[in-house]
């Protein structure tokens, strides 16, 4: 039994929303559910994955570049020093998501990976990966929005004052930074 992949015109099988636009090609072939590890890659992507709520993570792709310009390519220790002026500087920026709650919220969380004492966010984010792999998903259906994993992940984040990290986009942080496999079962990126 095959699983709901579909054939691209080069002959790969892939998770359906891979085929949708070149953009998306290239992200699910390359990136999606492979190894992200660092602060300042994962600190990316904890951003990246904020702005995407309530958005189209195709929206942020397409930006991706202009927000690291903006955000001086995540570095966090540059971010957290950003005061009003930054933010309004951000806020007048087309090239990015001009959310002022979400700016905020980078900035903040900048702030809060800084202040993790006893961690790091790679290891903590990593410690929320599931022990063993889950049952690769036959079709889009069988592929959850939250896990009992990202919810904890998303509580602790909270617990440890970043914001914009609710359990849905703790989860897709997990498949997008490869704590989780949620490529179909028979997609060639699997």
């Amino acid at each position: 039994m095959t699983g709901a992949a579909v054939l691209g015109p080069d002959g790969l099988l892939r998770c359906p929303w891979g085929l949708s636009t070149p953009d998306y090609v290239a992200y699910h072939d390359t990136e999606w559910g492979r190894p992200v590890h660092g602060d300042q890659a994962l600190y990316e992507r904890v951003c990246l994955e904020a702005f995407q709520s309530g958005l189209s993570w195709i929206t942020i792709l397409r930006r991706r570049e202009t927000f690291r310009e903006a955000f001086a390519h995540f570095d966090p220790v540059v971010v957290a020093a950003y005061q009003d002026p930054d933010v309004e500087r951000l806020l007048a920026d087309p090239g990015i998501i001009r959310n002022r709650a979400k700016v905020l919220a980078t900035i903040n969380n900048a702030r809060a990976l800084l202040a993790l004492e006893d961690t790091t966010l790679d290891a903590l984010v990593w410690s929320f990966a599931p022990e063993r792999p889950g049952k690769a998903p036959r079709g889009p259906a069988d592929v959850p929005a939250v896990t009992p994993e990202s919810a904890a992940l998303a509580k602790e984040l909270k617990r440890r004052g970043f914001r914009f990290v609710g359990p849905t986009t703790a989860y897709a942080l997990m498949q997008a930074c490869g704590l989780v496999n949620d490529h179909l079962v028979d997609c060639h990126a699997r």
